[in-house]
């Protein structure tokens, strides 16, 4: 009986412990396992499936990371359309997990993909999903996370899934969040400022990656070098792309880190256009709200610094 009299404290320190833990919280790809990041701090940490600089169409899951996703309780992706290599997965989570398509949830705002690096032309808004994600409509942009808004819908939707699925931790999820969207909102008017100078100035980036980012600050994206991510541009586009550079009187030419460089320095030679690198995803940079900011501050500091340096 003094065994357990002595035993009770630590007996119920663990039990309360054990009912109290944060779910199972995978993600998909790093920007939106940053922005669940700020909202589980302090209780849990989300586990993204697809490493950082992987691409979300091809990457296979390593044995290790599909046993990840068959023992989560939550699981964030923009949906199947974007991380294809996460389809099969979603099909083998249990009965009970809850699968959050970011791009079904009704806020975040979707725009209609662009086809054919050219996109002078206005094309027709995307068809919402329908709530339980099944009609996916026209297609749609699913780079969706370089919106500061869409970020903070992002933040809000796993403030509520994961307050419903532990109740226990529901005013520290809801407190983070609240923190986690105020910082986001001083990002957005700190970006603002710093990109209105260059709201005017025709660029070309290495493929259609920041169609959020360039409507949430009014730039002037005028065509991608890659139709698609997964084709290199051949003879044919690269002479369609250095007509348009002379045409449009392109200021930069972006290309990515994951990509070969030499291109754009083919692209740009015998026109006034300038080089830069952008990197919608991040890779190297630190995880949770402090790594998004981190991407978008880079994104926009390095178009604002091409696009105003000298001729």
């Amino acid at each position: 009986m003094r065994l357990f009299r002595l035993l009770a404290p630590t007996l119920a320190l663990a039990l309360s412990t054990q009912l109290s833990a944060a779910p199972v919280v995978v993600t998909s790809i790093k920007p939106v396992n940053d922005l669940v990041s700020s909202v589980m701090e302090g209780v849990g940490q989300p586990t993204p499936l697809i490493p950082p600089g992987s691409s979300p169409h091809t990457y296979a899951l390593k044995p290790s990371e599909r046993l990840a996703a068959e023992k989560a309780d939550v699981l964030f992706w923009i949906g199947p359309e974007v991380e294809t290599a996460l389809v099969k997965v979603t099909k083998t989570l249990r009965p009970s997990a809850r699968i959050i398509a970011i791009s079904a949830i009704p806020e975040i705002d979707l725009l209609p993909a662009r086809t054919g690096g050219d996109w002078e032309r206005k094309r027709p808004v995307p068809k919402r999903h329908d709530h339980d994600g099944h009609d996916h409509g026209s297609s749609f942009d699913g780079h969706l996370w370089l919106s500061p808004a869409n970020a903070s819908m992002i933040v809000r939707a796993a403030n509520t899934i994961l307050g419903a699925a532990d109740p226990a931790n529901a005013e520290r999820y809801a407190a983070n969040a609240e923190k986690a969207i105020r910082r986001l909102a001083v990002l957005d008017t700190e970006l603002k400022a710093k990109l209105a100078p260059v709201r005017d100035k025709p660029f070309i980036v290495f493929h259609d990656a920041y169609q959020y980012f360039e409507h949430s600050y009014g730039l002037r994206a005028v065509g991608s070098i890659l139709v698609s991510p997964e084709a290199m541009a051949g003879a044919k586009r690269v002479h369609e792309m250095r007509a348009k550079i002379s045409t449009l009187g392109a200021t930069c030419v972006f290309s990515e880190p994951q990509f070969e460089p030499r291109l754009v320095q083919t692209l740009i030679e015998g026109t006034q256009a300038r080089t830069g690198t952008l990197d919608p995803l991040g890779a190297k940079l630190p995880s949770g709200l402090e790594g998004y900011e981190q991407l978008l501050r880079h994104l926009a500091d390095n178009l604002a610094g091409c696009l105003t340096a000298p001729q």
